[in-house]
């Protein structure tokens, strides 16, 4: 898939159109519509790759999934909120130990 139609699709699902990510981005009016003729500069695909938490890598076609920033606050701190990893269930006491891992506490 090109790079313009992953960047579409991206927008899609954040649900704005083309022209308001050029203008979030400070990027000239049609300057994403030219990728699907040009390469765009690093400068500009690093720019969209933040904004939409992916790679560039992804934009370019190179990784299949597009990288994810999940925030996973309400699962740590909800426990009525049952977490799984490969499909064991994590006990809350080990939930308790990661919660503290990343708020830089150490565990127990």
């Amino acid at each position: 898939m090109p790079t313009f139609e992953r960047v579409k699709q991206l927008a899609e699902k954040k649900k704005i159109s083309i022209v308001e990510l050029e203008e979030k981005l400070g990027f000239s009016r049609n300057s994403l519509y030219s990728w699907k003729r040009n390469k765009p500069s690093v400068e500009k695909l690093q720019k969209v790759a933040d904004y939409f938490h992916v790679s560039t890598d992804y934009l370019l076609g190179r990784e299949s999934q597009g990288r994810q920033n999940i925030d996973i606050t309400p699962a740590i701190t909800n426990p009525a909120i049952t977490l799984s990893f490969k499909g064991r269930i994590i006990p809350p006491e080990e939930v308790e130990m990661i919660r503290r891992i990343i708020e830089g506490g150490r565990p127990q």
